[in-house]
């Protein structure tokens, strides 16, 4: 290996990088801020003498028209695609159903699949697919968004090195080996590696990572004092009942075949015991705002709003099962789904006059009336110390009314577009979701995948080709797209490019390559591997996974050859070794959870850096006893 010089272009580099990590830890402007600074500073740097090939400024913006920017643009707006149809929303479901609502279930289960997905495709794309899951996942448990998100990040990298083709890197290999091979004798040349052959190695990195967050979660992931979700609940709770006086708790309660709530109209039952039918269940079918004419059909399960010592009391006189939470009415009652929300009447609405009965607001907009807000009284099924209970239902309605209702966020928007009511909520997902889309969204994501599995079209093309197909179908539109994407994660990554280039081209990852392996030299094997290990994780922090895997494949392998190593295993070490980015946002995935999650550098920092040392030891160890 011939020796390198450090240059000044190199101590540049060296002195860029050192301040891009100066402002990525101590965040004195954001992240992605701090990216675009140092792509501004390398660029003006290049016009100084001596300095010209520090950067081509020509080429300063190919970032954003890379391959890795355009794929996770093009993921995103799939994702979103996927999300508009409510199939996001029932994979939550699934995952709530058997995992619960604690960290210790939910976290495995999450982990482990996204880690399975991520091995078959881009883990940015696996990431970016589960982002709204667990979003859901978190407003439906409680649990903060920044005690989930790690994990699944973590897992979708980690999932990368269970197949051949779970990474750029694992991808490469192959065709790094037989270019080396090329300038090998016949006795050494390298056999290329199967699919499944690192498999197990992927799974031992995966299972470590889920264990990791299962044992020492609650130490070393972010908390959160707060969450926005479980705070705008709560106080919409304190604000109903400090100014109606009612209580927004919904109960799940099972009616036994036989009851004698039989043939009752449910409309009755909530004017005589002063509850709020909000949904039922019977025969497998789902109805949110049942009709008040609708008759009680056993066994059945109703979703009740009201009083828990009301409730109780209700449940107690008929044989009634209250769940401690709620099971099939979780999805349709979940606060990213449905809410309680105020509509005030307007002067000139045709509503003024007639009741709510008479308007059919159950069956033409799904709401369920709650109380009517009228000057200073309020009506409503519920008896306070300040107003008696009324029939709210068969109330003529007045101008300027607040009707205090509970519906379905998609309903709720539709509403809003209407002259006749009012919408004051505003704090809700003002969005439609699409569900007769969902055939549209699912044929172009498995288009996308097919491409990406089967065929050699570039990846960013292949994600591309699944988006335009769900913009096309209206799927999503063209708007919604542009919103879906994080734009803050887009220029974070295209804006550190050039500065993974110029490490690369200004021969400065190679200079600290070879300063590293020369404090090696002599060592045993097994430290030799693992040096070459660690300065690929080095590497793939400051640059390209795949630039980190380009240059050190070549070193990796002569040194193993020179020492009496397996060439191909020292090739692997720094194939694997390059997904070990978990310290510090310039990983994709990383990157793309920090801004949802509201991580900061140091949350990476705490949280990678034990996690770092895991992989290094499990991806060793199982690599010398794999092969």
């Amino acid at each position: 290996m011939e020796p390198v010089t450090l240059t000044t272009e190199m101590l540049v580099v060296l002195g860029l990088l050192g301040f891009t990590v100066f402002l990525f830890v101590s965040e004195i402007v954001r992240v992605d801020l701090a990216a675009i600074l140092i792509m501004v500073v390398l660029g003006g740097l290049s016009y100084l003498p001596g300095l010209g090939t520090l950067a081509d400024v020509t080429h300063l913006f190919d970032g954003f028209a890379s391959n890795a920017v355009v794929s996770i643009i093009a993921v995103m707006i799939i994702g979103a695609g996927l999300d508009k149809t409510g199939l996001m929303s029932k994979v939550a479901a699934v995952i709530l159903k058997y995992g619960g609502s604690t960290e210790g279930r939910i976290i495995p289960i999450i982990s482990g699949s996204v880690g399975v997905i991520s091995s078959f495709m881009q883990n940015v794309g696996a990431a970016a697919l589960y982002l709204p899951v667990v979003s859901r996942i978190s407003s439906r448990t409680d649990i903060p968004l920044s005690r989930l998100l790690m994990p699944m990040g973590f897992c979708a990298i980690l999932g990368g090195t269970m197949t051949m083709v779970g990474s750029s890197p694992m991808i490469l290999l192959n065709d790094l080996l037989a270019t080396a091979n090329e300038g090998l004798p016949e006795g050494q040349k390298m056999q290329p590696f199967g699919l499944f052959s690192v498999t197990p190695i992927g799974l031992a990195l995966v299972t470590t990572g889920i264990f990791y967050f299962i044992i020492f979660g609650r130490w070393v992931l972010p908390g959160a004092s707060t969450k926005k979700d479980a705070t705008s609940a709560t106080s919409m709770r304190d604000y109903l009942k400090r100014l109606y006086g009612l209580q927004a708790d919904i109960f799940e309660v099972e009616v036994p075949e036989g009851n004698l709530l039989v043939g009752q109209q449910m409309g009755d039952l909530m004017d005589a015991h002063h509850v709020y039918i909000i949904g039922s269940f019977y025969k497998g079918q789902r109805w949110v705002s049942p009709l008040v004419q609708t008759e009680i059909t056993t066994p059945c399960r109703l979703a009740i709003m009201g009083q828990r010592g009301v409730i109780q009391e209700l449940a107690d006189d008929f044989g009634l099962t209250i769940h401690p939470a709620l099971d099939v009415f979780a999805e349709e009652f979940a606060p990213t789904k449905s809410g309680v929300a105020e509509i005030v009447i307007p002067p000139d609405s045709r509503a003024i006059g007639k009741p709510a009965r008479e308007l059919q607001l159950r069956k033409n907009h799904g709401l369920s009336m709650l109380a009517i807000h009228r000057g200073e009284d309020t009506l409503s099924h519920v008896e306070t110390e300040d107003h008696p209970a009324s029939r709210i239902g068969r109330e003529p309605f007045r101008a300027g009314d607040t009707l205090v209702v509970h519906i379905q966020w998609d309903q709720l928007t539709r509403i809003a577009k209407e002259r006749d009511y009012v919408v004051v909520t505003s704090d809700y997902p003002q969005e439609e979701l699409r569900p007769q889309k969902v055939g549209w969204a699912l044929l172009f994501f498995a288009i996308a995948i097919y491409l990406i599995l089967f065929t050699e079209v570039r990846l960013s093309l292949c994600l591309l080709t699944g988006a335009t197909g769900m913009i096309l179908t209206r799927v999503i539109d063209i708007d919604e797209a542009y919103n879906a994407v994080g734009w803050n994660t887009v220029f974070l990554l295209a804006s550190l490019i050039p500065l993974g280039q110029a490490v690369q081209n200004t021969g400065t990852a190679e200079w600290m390559a070879q300063l590293i392996l020369t404090v090696l030299d002599g060592w045993p094997i097994w430290s030799l591997q693992a040096g070459v290990a660690i300065l690929a994780t080095v590497l793939t922090l400051i640059m390209s996974n795949v630039g980190a895997t380009v240059l050190l494949v070549p070193l990796a392998i002569s040194i193993a050859i020179a020492a009496g190593g397996d060439p191909a295993v020292f090739a692997m070490t720094v194939a694997i070794s390059t997904s070990n980015s978990f310290l510090i946002p310039t990983h994709q995935v990383n990157a793309l959870i920090m801004g949802p999650a509201g991580y900061k550098v140091i949350d990476f920092v705490r949280t990678g850096g034990i996690m770092t040392v895991l992989f290094l030891v499990v991806s060793l160890l199982m690599m010398n006893l794999v092969f």
